[in-house]
């Protein structure tokens, strides 16, 4: 494997987390002075120096989307890293053999490429990138490295999957809706006035999305484009939303989707069907329901010899959440069989083994990732484990996989590692990157150890995991940071995390744990939060943790702190109204009054029939009991507020609402509003890492000094 070229370390972090976002300068407390070893002082610099840094988030990498060649000699995947003077992360694809030799660039540069598929021979590749300024779709021949842009179409390109004689590419795209609800005539305008903005109608019940604001009256197609270059194709039409994995039928002549094409889809949250679309021909265009079960059918996946089709299937049933089960069916028949019913999880990401006898998935199980293997029959087998990494910010239990047949590659990180690129034959398994050696080899990191716990509000077992400050010493105790995961229908893992190992490195212990709802445990266990977020149940299995490590002796009970994002916003927020343990507390991008945030979200479909009993209005009590608002009055806590401004996830006006209650009542608070940002307000370096020092200077600011002498 070749080395990765060093890179340069970054100094001026400073000046940009001023532009981004404005913070009080820090303080350090006793756990970050000492002396050298001739026992004089050394300077915060001299001994942070090894430690994980702000400036170094910019330096981070990781791997996502590998692809095995159909030979399975070679494995392409997008190398993501940061950019201190874009403040963004660059995609570039990185190519190597199966067997770790000839690790090399294949596309990069400052502009992005990203999205590479192998054809069905081998011989090209289609990517994505924005080298013409808008993102279109190139081919590259392998043998020659010859490139051609193919494609000229007007937005970006999703679910681009090549026919089986590549020939052909086929992918999605929104289409503008030109309609509008009434005619209007407005006087004519004068020559030279200046007039304001043209009024924007809203008429769809999906009317907004965040990170996209209010979206403009659009529906997703299915386009069909030669793979030599040439003009895109609609393939399908009405006013409905097509797309997911798109699968070509053996002979060509058929693509496989997704969809809803009910006239009350925007109401039915938990319902889609298989469709097919005739790609050629007198008959182009034509639509055939393939599939008619109640609940969601999706990403579609034709077995290699054309007899099959398998596809994904959860129920329609109103709750939070349902497990999603491969299925496969013969096609022209009417059967249909649950080859992972005896799997108590969530499977994604179907493929087909070469035989068609088979399929791949992956599965999260206990806060990692799973690459299993099922026959047609119904027999299970687990092919590669612990994967993840995939998400440098917290440890989300997120990775990627890609099988061609016998070769299997995957992303993998550690608790100290970002993902890599590993691939296994068989039973071996190579490392085919080590893109952070360079910046995290000589950095003291915190080492990531797990615990399990009973709740002590019914005996549930909790997974946690702690991260230990670098330099840990096992005489003392330390103070603790309680961070809580969002989703709540996610999971966190033993996985590299910036914002984590950046509070360790200041001294912390960090604590997180999969409480009750979250996945990778089972359906029952996810569900053990229906009706129920935030509560006193996941608040228990927090405490619960908090008081394991206490007990320990490692955690001074006079030192706890509490912060988390999204649910984990609102669970903190929550615990602050029901313990005043907690000597301060950050509330990220939380809900805080069910109420309005269901009428004001973009999620409100999909939430209320879900998540709730009924609408609102109907059941206001129950909205209220589940709403941190409702405990306000009893919070002493110091809270800081941080959301980002055009968030539509979890709208700034609930934060503006918990900011005005708390300064009601005089607790001291501070509101932190991201400029221009989203509801991922760590989707920028720059942010990542002004999210982490604002949390880091507002606990120091509630700091309960202790005696470096101090000891168990």
């Amino acid at each position: 494997m070749q080395p990765i070229p060093k890179r340069t370390l970054v100094t001026a972090v400073s000046s940009l987390l001023a532009v981004t976002l404005s913070f009080d300068s820090l303080s350090f407390d006793s756990a970050n002075s000492g002396t050298d070893e001739h026992g004089e002082a050394t300077s915060i610099a001299a001994q942070t120096q090894s430690k994980f840094s702000p400036e170094d988030i910019f330096e981070l990498e990781y791997a996502v989307d590998p692809q095995v060649s159909p030979d399975g000699k070679w494995v392409i995947y997008t190398r993501r890293t940061n950019d201190i003077m874009t403040d963004g992360t660059r995609s570039n694809l990185w190519i190597a053999k199966t067997d770790g030799s000839q690790h090399r660039p294949l596309l990069s540069g400052k502009k992005a490429f990203y999205g590479a598929k192998w054809s069905p021979t081998g011989d090209r590749i289609v990517y994505q990138s924005n080298e013409e300024g808008k993102t279109q779709l190139y081919v590259r021949w392998m043998d020659t490295g010859q490139t051609a842009l193919i494609s000229n179409v007007p937005k970006g390109q999703g679910n681009v999957t090549w026919s089986p004689d590549g020939q052909y590419l086929a992918f999605t795209m929104s289409v503008d809706d030109t309609n509008r609800p009434f005619s209007v005539k407005m006087p004519k305008k004068p020559k030279g006035a200046t007039w304001s903005k043209p009024v924007k109608y809203v008429t769809k019940a999906r009317y907004q999305a965040d990170g996209a604001g209010i979206l403009e009256p659009s529906f997703r197609h299915i386009f069909v484009i030669p793979a030599d270059g040439g003009t895109a194709r609609q393939l399908t039409s009405g006013n409905y939303n097509h797309g997911g994995n798109l699968t070509w039928s053996k002979d060509g002549s058929e693509i496989f989707f997704s969809a809803n094409r009910s006239d009350n889809w925007e109401y039915e949250s938990r319902e889609s069907d298989i469709y097919s679309v005739t790609a050629f021909g007198p008959n182009a265009g034509t639509i055939t329901q393939i599939t008619n079960t109640p609940g969601d059918e999706y990403s579609p996946v034709v077995s290699p010899n054309g007899k099959y089709l398998a596809y994904l299937h959860s129920d329609n049933k109103k709750l939070a959440y349902r497990n999603r089960h491969l299925f496969v069916k013969t096609l022209g028949k009417q059967d249909s069989k649950n080859i992972t019913s005896d799997i108590d999880n969530s499977v994604s990401g179907p493929i087909w083994n070469e035989k068609s006898s088979g399929l791949y998935y992956q599965m999260t199980e206990r806060g990692t990732i799973t690459v299993g293997y099922s026959s047609l029959k119904g027999k299970h087998k687990k092919l590669a484990t612990g994967l993840g990494g995939t998400t440098i910010g917290r440890p989300y239990a997120f990775a990627a996989f890609h099988a061609d047949d016998d070769v299997i590659a995957y992303t993998k990180g550690s608790g100290q590692r970002p993902a890599d690129i590993f691939v296994k034959d068989g039973r071996d398994e190579v490392r085919i990157s080590a893109l952070n050696e360079d910046l995290l080899g000589h950095k003291k990191l915190g080492e990531v150890k797990e615990i399990i716990y009973n709740s002590s509000i019914d005996g549930e077992e909790i997974q946690g995991w702690y991260i230990l400050p670098p330099d840990y010493d096992p005489t003392k105790k330390y103070p603790l940071i309680l961070e809580i995961h969002g989703g709540p229908h996610l999971a966190y893992g033993p996985h590299f995390s910036a914002e984590l190992q950046r509070f360790a490195a200041e001294g912390y212990i960090v604590f997180y744990d999969n409480h009750r709802g979250s996945t990778g445990y089972g359906e029952r266990f996810a569900l053990l939060l229906q009706n129920k977020y935030s509560s006193k149940w996941d608040f228990a299995d927090h405490m619960s943790g908090v008081d394991a490590l206490i007990e320990k002796g490692m955690v001074d009970p006079e030192r706890l702190y509490i912060t988390g994002g999204s649910a984990g916003g609102i669970a903190t927020a929550y615990a602050i109204g029901l313990t005043d343990r907690f000597k301060a507390a950050v509330v990220a991008k939380p809900v805080i009054n069910w109420i309005s945030k269901v009428l004001t979200a973009d999620s409100y479909l999909g939430q209320i029939p879900n998540q709730f009993p009924g609408m609102p209005w109907e059941n206001v009590e129950h909205y209220w009991e589940r709403s941190p608002l409702s405990l306000v009055g009893n919070v002493t806590t110091p809270t800081m507020l941080l959301t980002g401004e055009n968030d539509r996830r979890t709208p700034m006006s609930e934060t503006e609402q918990y900011y005005q209650a708390l300064k009601l009542r005089k607790i001291d608070t501070v509101m932190v509003r991201v400029p221009d940002s989203p509801h991922g307000i760590a989707g920028r370096p720059s942010r990542m890492i002004a999210k982490i020092e604002n949390i880091l200077g507002w606990f120091e600011k509630y700091s309960v000094k202790a005696e470096k002498t101090d000891t168990k």
